[in-house]
């Protein structure tokens, strides 16, 4: 039998390019909670993710050697990245959209469940911002008739 050699290269990081690179996570860390602190709105899980995604692709490419790897890897990577953004992205836009077919389902189950104490109340929608009277809430849970 021959001695066989693997021909497989072995790429060694600088020590630099680790030390950046978990300085850079540290410092999107700090954004991250920085961040949190502020209300955006319906863009808040949208940052969030965005800052979440660029620090996981900073680990799968350097921690994990993902960028010296073959580009074969990197294409997978970057396609399950994309398909998740695309799912997680038409279920946030049903979410969203939701109330514009079904109203009753636009307002909380329960109105005064802790989650919802400190947001403001629930108006009665188009005709509450036009000065007048507000529908009172529909009782899913009354019998018919009552």
């Amino acid at each position: 039998m021959t001695n066989q050699t693997s021909h497989a290269h072995h790429h060694i990081t600088p020590l630099k390019i680790y030390l950046g690179i978990g300085g850079t996570l540290l410092v999107f860390t700090v954004i991250t909670v920085l961040v949190a602190g502020f209300d955006f709105g319906p863009a808040n899980i949208l940052i969030a993710l965005l800052i979440a995604g660029f620090k996981a692709t900073l680990v799968a490419f350097f921690f994990m050697h993902l960028w010296y790897d073959n580009k074969l890897f990197f294409v997978i990577f970057a396609s399950s990245l994309a398909f998740l953004a695309i799912f997680i992205g038409l279920t946030m836009y049903d979410t969203e959209r939701r109330a514009e077919l079904d109203p009753i389902k636009e307002h909380p189950i329960e109105a005064q469940a802790a989650m919802y104490k400190n947001r403001p109340a629930v108006t009665g929608g188009a005709a509450a911002s036009h000065g007048e009277a507000t529908a009172a809430p529909v009782d899913t849970n009354a019998a018919p008739g009552h």
